[in-house]
């Protein structure tokens, strides 16, 4: 196959040497083909490329290609190599996708196709009973969804990708765990009895690990994944590994005495620092206890049927706790750091500036003629 390239009549009369270039191609199947690409330059690479493809054996004619077997191909090629929490969110959405509009070929895959999907989301049930699904979970469908079409454009398989509406999301002020609701549940993490069977009691276990969590900011998944072997008390450090954190980078981290002196009681012959041989959503129950008792019952605004969970907290607001309690000691350089953001910018939807904003209110200049009358 040989591919040229070439300016349209009518548009080269109007612009003259302005017009853009097109590649032509006759494809194996004998169908004559074109595509306006832009410059000359980048329109000659194009055609080298597609007569690469011919030559290699690995040409794929756009109109042929079937939504099923891209969605192998990128699977096998790209989400293959994620982590296992990004490749199953991927593909849940493009099942739910394949499930709502039921695309055959890439090319019948336009804009109308990507509204019809987010107007059938929308109304879909989500978490809580009596609630729909929540903006931020369809939009991360969304990102995913953009992203697999854009790969299928670029192995020449989608012409145009469809533009992505995004759903507008809520802006609500960061939920953390205040200092004074983390003593609270901290002196009544007695009530908890697992996890047992260790040298220490299930209340130690879960000081250590809200302690944990709270003074360092780490995940709750990669927290239950820290192993004895890369953690020096001693040093007062600790690794977290490329395959157990979300960055995917693995990174020493200095840990704060008080935590080196939670985590001494807990030292034991077994593999890793908090021992818990349950799923990992069983955390949840006796997290919820351990709140119940210490007299937590946070406000929930959401419109949807309410549950006990929805008025207690979740691990991942020691994350946002740890990030508003130290925005103002620590420097963004350093606060982006321990929490191990690429950039600042997502640090700070972390950060509670509520409590920042009181205390800077706190510090305004009053002028002498007010003070005299307060």
């Amino acid at each position: 196959m040989r591919a040229w390239t070439f300016q349209d009549t009518r548009q080269k009369q109007k612009l003259g040497s302005k017009a853009p270039w097109s590649v032509g191609w006759i494809d194996p199947d004998g169908k004559r083909r074109s595509k306006r690409i832009g410059s000359k330059s980048i329109a000659t690479k194009y055609a080298r490329k597609l007569e690469g493809q011919v030559a290699a054996g690995t040409y794929q004619s756009p109109a042929r290609k079937q939504w099923a077997a891209f969605c192998e191909e990128y699977d096998q090629r790209i989400l293959g190599t994620l982590d296992p929490d990004s490749r199953r969110l991927a593909l849940g959405a493009l099942k739910q996708f394949q499930q709502i509009i039921k695309p055959v070929r890439l090319t019948a895959i336009k804009t109308q196709a990507i509204d019809d999907y987010i107007a059938h989301r929308r109304t879909a049930r989500g978490r809580k009973r009596g609630s729909t699904i929540a903006s931020a979970t369809l939009n991360k469908e969304l990102r995913c969804l953009k992203a697999a079409l854009r790969v299928a454009h670029d192995w020449g398989y989608l012409p145009v990708i469809p533009k992505f509406r995004m759903v507008k999301e809520p802006k609500e002020l960061p939920r953390y765990v205040t200092p004074g609701d983390f003593a609270a549940i901290y002196q009544a993490c007695d009530v908890a009895t697992r996890p047992d069977g260790g040298h220490y009691s299930p209340g130690d276990w879960w000081r250590g690990l809200l302690t944990f969590l709270y003074m360092t900011g780490w995940r709750i998944g990669e927290t239950l994944s820290l192993r004895w072997d890369d953690v020096s008390l001693d040093n007062g450090q600790a690794i977290t590994q490329a395959q157990d954190n979300k960055a995917g980078r693995g990174e020493m981290v200095p840990l704060h005495p008080v935590v080196v002196d939670h985590l001494r009681k807990l030292v034991d012959f077994g593999p890793t620092v908090f021992s818990w041989p349950h799923d990992q959503r069983a955390l949840y129950r006796p997290f919820a206890r351990i709140q119940r008792a210490a007299g937590i019952h946070l406000p929930c605004h959401q419109d949807h049927e309410h549950t006990h969970l929805c008025h207690v907290y979740g691990f991942h607001d020691f994350r946002r706790a740890f990030a508003t309690c130290n925005a103002e000691t620590l420097s963004a350089d350093a606060l982006q750091t321990l929490m191990r953001h690429k950039s600042y910018q997502t640090t700070q939807r972390y950060i509670n500036l509520a409590g920042q904003v009181n205390r800077a209110v706190e510090q305004l200049h009053v002028p002498e003629v007010l003070r005299k009358t307060s």
